[in-house]
């Protein structure tokens, strides 16, 4: 299944809005091969030796699109004179690491899966993505997005889909999706965390914080603290993820909207880490993990499912008078999710007329 790191509707934004032609043709060719990948089937995974422990493969697409390329480092090689290269190897290492320590989880499939990377795929391509099999690296389109292993929650999102894969394997269309996309920020963040050992209260909770280049007014794609202030750009249209279920956005596009709307259960872990306190990978993080991981979830699971998975895990990890379970009931009430069902929460959970996902006019004023 392909996943990709910036969402659709956002590519299509950029290649309505971009004033630079050359801009707008390097969008629509990263549109143009995002829409061929889709239909794509994965190669075949690689294992890793019989010991275990961390293998990384770092490749290099040279500006083609044959997978995986020409292999350029190995789990245990110097670091070579290729920054992207460099950071891809980091980025997987970092991402294996959180999920070992913190979670007892020999790589991505739980069984010692080698984590595979190509850099300088394609030429221009403005994204990366999970192919099903290994993370592929876009350098950027200079102008709006630069090097896309930059940033190492980017690296943990697309890796965290294999997680997902492996595990729930939760539907790619309306909340499931909505959840599968937020289950990977949310575990894309935790890398990097954990890589920067820094606490809930000292993280930014960005997702892609360092992908746009200078000019473009945004800090990132997505923020898990304060959902729809990620970005505001005449180019970019305004970051459309509501933070909780009164903005839900009911849609057809990008898969029934499971980039917007992960802005919900995003928020709601936000939540519950910041109200546990310390570091965010170690309770709120094993809530989540177990619920994923524990074969309960259904691959149709919706958000409210989600919650009360979450409930139930926390009380079996930390008991019925828990902090950790008050900070998981809370959040998933401050989101809209659990408590009273308002009418907007009810139209989000039926099928209605589709919109298309909200973007600013362009003179809109950039957010601070």
């Amino acid at each position: 299944m392909f996943h990709s790191i910036v969402p659709p509707y956002l590519l299509e934004q950029l290649e309505q809005s971009a004033g630079d032609p050359s801009v707008r043709a390097r969008i629509r060719q990263s549109l143009q091969h995002d829409a061929v990948l889709r239909t794509r089937p994965a190669a075949g995974r690689e294992t890793a030796a019989a010991e275990g422990g961390r293998q990384r493969k770092v490749y290099d697409a040279q500006n083609g699109t044959d997978l995986p390329g020409t292999l350029v480092r190995s789990e245990g090689q110097d670091a070579v004179q290729d920054q992207p290269v460099n950071q891809a190897y980091d980025g997987t290492g970092a991402t294996w690491t959180l999920y070992k320590e913190c979670y007892g989880r020999d790589s991505i499939d739980g069984s010692g899966l080698v984590l595979v990377s190509t850099v300088h795929y394609d030429r221009g391509y403005a994204n990366a993505f999970w192919d099903g099999s290994q993370m592929v690296f876009g350098d950027g389109d200079g102008t709006i997005f630069g090097n896309f292993t930059s940033s190492i929650d980017v690296t943990g999102h697309e890796l965290t889909h294999g997680v997902t894969q492996y595990t729930a394997n939760l539907d790619y269309q309306g909340q499931s999706g909505a959840l599968n996309e937020s289950i990977s920020d949310v575990f894309g963040s935790l890398a990097k965390q954990y890589s920067l050992k820094q606490s809930a209260a000292d993280a930014d909770w960005l997702i892609g914080a360092g992908l746009f280049l200078p000019g473009v007014q945004g800090v990132a794609l997505r923020s898990m603290k304060a959902p729809g202030t990620a970005y505001d750009d005449p180019r970019l249209g305004k970051d459309p993820q509501p933070a909780d279920m009164s903005g839900y956005v009911d849609t057809q596009d990008d898969n029934g909207g499971v980039h917007i709307n992960s802005g919900i259960p995003n928020h709601a872990f936000y939540l519950v880490a910041t109200a546990v306190g310390g570091n965010a990978y170690d309770d709120a993080g094993k809530i989540w993990y177990e619920t994923l991981t524990g074969g309960s979830l259904a691959s149709s699971a919706t958000f409210k499912d989600f919650a009360e998975a979450t409930q139930a895990t926390a009380r079996t990890l930390f008991g019925d008078n828990s902090t950790q379970l008050a900070a998981v009931t809370d959040a998933w009430q401050a989101v809209g999710v659990l408590g009273d069902q308002t009418t907007l929460m009810h139209a989000a959970q039926t099928d209605l007329h589709t919109t298309t996902p909200p973007s600013a006019p362009p003179d809109s004023p950039a957010r601070q």
